[in-house]
C-alpha cells in the first residue's frame, strides 16, 4: 500500500472543493501543498448542472438588500434556517462572487453592458446571477478547473474515491484512505485537515437530476467516523425535470424558466397552479413539486408540461440555450411545443453539521457544499442559494485555515493503524450484481421515501433496506468503486429513512400524510453513530 501526506486534503472536485483549494493556496503556507481527490475526471461533478445562476446581493443591483435575500431564505426554510448563518452567507456574497470574477468567470450582461439578474421561484426581486444563458454551474466548474490545473501546489487524484477517514484514538482526523479504482490501487494518505466537499445524493432515488457520483458518500463517511449529522429527511424535489427517459439522470429543467414567465399546464392544456398558491408557478419549490405531484396523481399521468412558447422567441433561445438544445435532441422545439416535465431527487439540504467555517464536531475534518449543513438552507433551499453558500463556505474555511498548523502528524496510533490494517486484508471475493441492487434501491426510495411519506411507506422502506445491508458483506474493503458507493448509498439511505420516521410533522420539503401539522417550534433532527434515535 501508498502512503503519502498533504498540508490538506480535500475529497470532492466540485465547485466547493476546487474554490477552497484556490483559495488556500493564496492565504496558506503549505509545506506539503493540497490534494484534490476526484471520483471521476475533475469537472465531471454534479456543479456544472447548476442551470439557473447564483444568488449575488451585489452593489451593481440597487434595487436589492441583504435584508431581502435574508427575509426569502428565512421563509423559504421553513422555520429551521439559521439567521446567522443566512445572514454571514449574504452579506459575504458581493465580496467572494467579485473575487469568483477573478477567476475568468463572466456572469451574463445586458445590452448596456450591466450584470444582468433573473428571478427565480420564493425569490422577491431579481438577484441571480447567471453566465451562457443556462450554463451558470458549467461555466464556474469550467474557469476553476483551469485555474486549479495551473496552479503547482495543488495535486489532482482523478478516478479516486475516499473509502474512510482515519480516525485516531483521540477522535481526530488525520487524514483519508483512497482507492483508484482504475489502478485498483489503496493509498494512506496522512493530513491534519480534510475537507469534505462530496456533494449530494441524488442518486439514491430513481428519478433524479444529479450525476452518477452523487452517491452520499461524504455523509457515509462522516456517519462512519462519528461526526454529527443534520436534518437528513429534508430531500428536495425539484419540480420540473425532463420527463424523458434513458439517461443516468433526469436533465434539469431550470426553474428560471418559470421566472421568465413559463406556465405548467396538463396535458389538455390547462393551467394548474393557481389551485395550489397565489404566486402560482414561482411558489417555494415543495409547494409546485407536491402541486405538480398531486396533478399527476389524479389525473393518472406520468407527467405534466411546462408551456414555454408565451415567452418571447428570441428571449428563450437567449437565455436558456442548453435547455433548448437538449430538448431539441429529443423531438421538442421549446419555442413552439410544451417540455414534459416531472419532479426529481434534486437537493440535500441536510448533511454534516457544520459551523460557519466549515468546522464539523470532528477536530480536523471540515465539510462544505451540499455534503455540509450550516443552516442556511433550513428545510427547503431556496433557488440559486446553493452554489452561493459553496463559495462563501469555501472562502470562509480557507480563511479560518489561513492562521492554522497545516504540518501533517507525525505521529500515527494504533487505532488508526488497525483501520488500514482492515484494508490490507484478503477480502470476500463474492460478486455482487452492483446496478440491479442500486436500481432496486432507488426504486424503493423513490416510492416510500420520496415527496409524499407516511409511517407506513418508511417502516416498508427501512426493513427492506436493513434487509440489503445484511445481504450485503463488504462493510469494510470492496471490489470497485461501484461496491464501495452502493455500501455508502445502503448507508445514507438508511439514516434518511430513520429521520424520517422520526419527524413527526410536515415542514418544507418533508411531507407526511399521517402528520400533516406543522410544529408551533422548529427543531432540528441530529444522528450520530452508535445513538439509537435521532434525537432533537
Amino acid at each position: 500500500m501508498k502512503y503519502s501526506k498533504y498540508s490538506v486534503i480535500i475529497v470532492g472536485s466540485g465547485i466547493a472543493g476546487m474554490y477552497s483549494a484556490l483559495k488556500l493556496t493564496e492565504h496558506t503556507n503549505l509545506p506539503d501543498g493540497i490534494l484534490l481527490v476526484s471520483k471521476y475526471k475533475l469537472g465531471d461533478g454534479n456543479s456544472k448542472f447548476a442551470q439557473g445562476g447564483i444568488v449575488g446581493v451585489l452593489k451593481e443591483n440597487p434595487s436589492d438588500s441583504c435584508v431581502s435575500h435574508i427575509n426569502d431564505t428565512l421563509k423559504a426554510g421553513a422555520g429551521l434556517s439559521d439567521i446567522n448563518a443566512v445572514k454571514f452567507i449574504s452579506e459575504s456574497s458581493d465580496e467572494v462572487i467579485h473575487d469568483l470574477m477573478g477567476y475568468g468567470i463572466d456572469f451574463d450582461k445586458n445590452e448596456k453592458g450591466a450584470l444582468s439578474f433573473t428571478l427565480e421561484a420564493a425569490h422577491s426581486i431579481r438577484r441571480i446571477l447567471h453566465s451562457g444563458g443556462d450554463a451558470t454551474g458549467r461555466r464556474i466548474d469550467e474557469g476553476l478547473c483551469k485555474s486549479v490545473l495551473e496552479n503547482e501546489d495543488i495535486t489532482v487524484y482523478e478516478d479516486s474515491i475516499v473509502v474512510e477517514l482515519l480516525i485516531s484514538k483521540e477522535g481526530e482526523c488525520r487524514g483519508v484512505i483512497a482507492y483508484n479504482s482504475i489502478t485498483d490501487e489503496y493509498e494512506v494518505i496522512y493530513s491534519s485537515h480534510t475537507i469534505l466537499a462530496t456533494g449530494g445524493l441524488g442518486q439514491l432515488y430513481k428519478y433524479t437530476t444529479n450525476p452518477l457520483g452523487a452517491t452520499g458518500d461524504g455523509l457515509a463517511l462522516a456517519y462512519n467516523a462519528g461526526a454529527e449529522l443534520r436534518d437528513l429527511e429534508f430531500i428536495q424535489f425539484h419540480p420540473t425535470s425532463l420527463a424523458v427517459d434513458g439517461g443516468e439522470n433526469r436533465f434539469l429543467i431550470s426553474e428560471a424558466v418559470r421566472g421568465e414567465g413559463a406556465k405548467l399546464i396538463d396535458k389538455s392544456g390547462n393551467e394548474f397552479m393557481a389551485k395550489y398558491h397565489d404566486k402560482r408557478e414561482l411558489a417555494p419549490r415543495d409547494i409546485v413539486t407536491r402541486a405538480i405531484n398531486s396533478e399527476m396523481h389524479l389525473k393518472h399521468l406520468d407527467k405534466v408540461y411546462l408551456q414555454t412558447s408565451c415567452i418571447d422567441r428570441a428571449t428563450i433561445l437567449h437565455r436558456f440555450p442548453t435547455i433548448a438544445g437538449v430538448c431539441k435532441k429529443n423531438g421538442i422545439d421549446i419555442t413552439t411545443t410544451p417540455i414534459p416535465v416531472s419532479p426529481a431527487a434534486h437537493y440535500s439540504m441536510g448533511g454534516v453539521k457544520t459551523d460557519l467555517n466549515g468546522c464539523t464536531s470532528i477536530k480536523g475534518l471540515y465539510a462544505i457544499g451540499e455534503v455540509s449543513s450550516t443552516g442556511l438552507h433550513g428545510a427547503n433551499r431556496l433557488a440559486s442559494n446553493s452554489l452561493l453558500e459553496c463559495v462563501v463556505c469555501a472562502w470562509s474555511l480557507a480563511d479560518y485555515l489561513s492562521f492554522a498548523n497545516l504540518t501533517p502528524p507525525k505521529m500515527i496510533d494504533e487505532t488508526i493503524k488497525n483501520i488500514i490494517e482492515d484494508y490490507e486484508q484478503n477480502i470476500d471475493d463474492i460478486v455482487y450484481d452492483i446496478n440491479n441492487l442500486k436500481t432496486e434501491l432507488q426504486q424503493l426510495m423513490w416510492e416510500n421515501v420520496g415527496i409524499i411519506r407516511s409511517k407506513e411507506t418508511l417502516e416498508v422502506a427501512l426493513k427492506q433496506i436493513k434487509w440489503l445491508k445484511s445481504t450485503f458483506r463488504k462493510t469494510k474493503r470492496c471490489l470497485s468503486m461501484d461496491e464501495y458507493e452502493y455500501r455508502n448509498m445502503l448507508e445514507v439511505a438508511e439514516l434518511i429513512t430513520e429521520a424520517a420516521l422520526m419527524r413527526k410533522e410536515s415542514r418544507g420539503a418533508h411531507y407526511r400524510t399521517d402528520y400533516l401539522q406543522t410544529d408551533e417550534h422548529g427543531v432540528h433532527s441530529s444522528i450520530k453513530k452508535g445513538e439509537l434515535q435521532v434525537a432533537y
